[in-house]
C-alpha cells in the first residue's frame, strides 16, 4: 500500500487515513455526505466507498442511521474498515467487499432506504489524460455510469432515494439512466464561480417516484475576493449545514 496521510473532515470530527497518491476524499465527497438526508433508523448504502471519506462524514452527520459501504479495491477496503474503527463507528457503519459490475443481489443483503455514490468521472480512457496508475480505478468507470446507477437502483427499496455527485456534462446521461427506474429527480448545479458554468451536479432521485423534476438554485463555491470558499460552502464543509432537498 502507498504512503498514508492522517486527515480530518467536518472541522476535525472525523479522522481519515487515506493514500497520498491514490484517490483522496475532497469536495465531491464532502458534498455527497452533506446531501445524505436519511432519517433515524434508516439504512444507507454507498457504492464505491473508497477509504470511507463520504461514508464516515455522512455517518457523523446522521448519528442514528446505519451505513454500509461497498468497495472492490482491497487496499481501500482495508483503510475504510480501519477508519470506521478509528472513529468508533463499528456499531453502525461497515465496509464490505463488492463490485458494482456484479448484481446487488450477489451481496446477499436487503435493499436499503437510500444509496449514494461518487462514481468515477470517466468511462472512456481516451477522455482522461494521463491518470496515475494509483488513481485510475477511482477515475475510470470500467463498466460505465450505467453500472453504478443500476447497482444503486437495485440496492434501494421502492420509495428509497438515490444520490450522486458527478460531472455536469454527464447530466443528460444521468437523467436518461435514472429515468428508467426513478422519478422525483432533483438537480443541484455546482458552479466554481457565479459567472462560470457548473462543473458538477448533485442529483437525487426516488425509486418509482412520480414527482416532477426540480432544478434547484445553484451552489456557488467561490467568490473572486480570494477566500477559499463562500461562507455557505464553508458551513457545509465544517458540518454546520447540509444540502437541503426539501
Amino acid at each position: 500500500m502507498d504512503a498514508i496521510t492522517n486527515d480530518y473532515l467536518l472541522d476535525g470530527r472525523v479522522q481519515l487515513r487515506q493514500p497520498v497518491r491514490g484517490y483522496r476524499a475532497g469536495l465531491d465527497a464532502a458534498l455527497l455526505a452533506a446531501a445524505c438526508d436519511a432519517r433515524p433508523g434508516q439504512r444507507v448504502l454507498e457504492a464505491g466507498c473508497g477509504a470511507g471519506g463520504a461514508l464516515l462524514a455522512a455517518a457523523s452527520r446522521c448519528p442514528e442511521v446505519r451505513f454500509t459501504g461497498v468497495e472492490r479495491d482491497p487496499d481501500a477496503l482495508s483503510l475504510a474498515n480501519e477508519n470506521i474503527a478509528l472513529n468508533g463507528f463499528q456499531d453502525r457503519v461497515e465496509a464490505i467487499e463488492g463490485d458494482v459490475a456484479i448484481r446487488f443481489s450477489a451481496l446477499g443483503i436487503e435493499p436499503f432506504d437510500a444509496a449514494m455514490t461518487n462514481p468515477p468521472f470517466f468511462d472512456d480512457s481516451a477522455g482522461l489524460r494521463g491518470p496515475s496508475p494509483e488513481k485510475r480505478a477511482a477515475w475510470m468507470a470500467d463498466d460505465g455510469l450505467a453500472a453504478w446507477i443500476g447497482f444503486m437502483s437495485k440496492g434501494v427499496r421502492e420509495g428509497g432515494s438515490l444520490t450522486l455527485v458527478h460531472r455536469a456534462d454527464r447530466l443528460a446521461d444521468i437523467l436518461a439512466l435514472l429515468g428508467e427506474k426513478c422519478g422525483g429527480i432533483q438537480i443541484l448545479p455546482i458552479h466554481p464561480f457565479a459567472d462560470e458554468p457548473a462543473k458538477r451536479v448533485l442529483v437525487r432521485a426516488i425509486k418509482t417516484g412520480k414527482a416532477p423534476l426540480r432544478l434547484l438554485p445553484a451552489l456557488v463555491l467561490h467568490d473572486r475576493n480570494g477566500d477559499k470558499h463562500r461562507p455557505e460552502v464553508e458551513a457545509i464543509l465544517r458540518g454546520e449545514a447540509a444540502i437541503n432537498w426539501h
